[in-house]
């Protein structure tokens, strides 16, 4: 089992606009988590994601470069999500193995 973490540094005024637009996107998704700052950098914005395997985050990554939504979003939602680069300065991605 791994956790992927997506930190996002929104724009001013953007932090509360995109977590909600991700806890709209990943909804269907039971293994994700969005969080924003309490203490920490201001206007961050962190999607955690828990996934069985690299290979389902890589193929869940292809996808996503294809084009491919997830097949549980609504179009609307899908549409939404297109524009959430326009809410973010910059990003980073850790991955952490779970130690069982």
């Amino acid at each position: 089992m791994f956790i992927i973490r997506e930190t996002f540094t929104a724009k001013p005024g953007q932090a509360s606009k995109l977590a909600k637009l991700f806890k709209k996107g990943f909804s269907s998704n039971p293994n994700v988590r969005i969080m924003t700052d309490m203490v920490a950098n201001y206007n961050t914005v962190i999607v955690e994601m828990q996934v069985s395997s690299l290979a389902e985050f890589e193929q869940g990554m292809e996808d996503y470069k294809q084009g491919k939504p997830d097949p549980k979003m609504s179009p609307e939602v899908a549409e939404e999500m297109s524009k959430y680069t326009e809410m973010y300065v910059s990003g980073k991605r850790e991955i952490y193995r779970i130690q069982e």
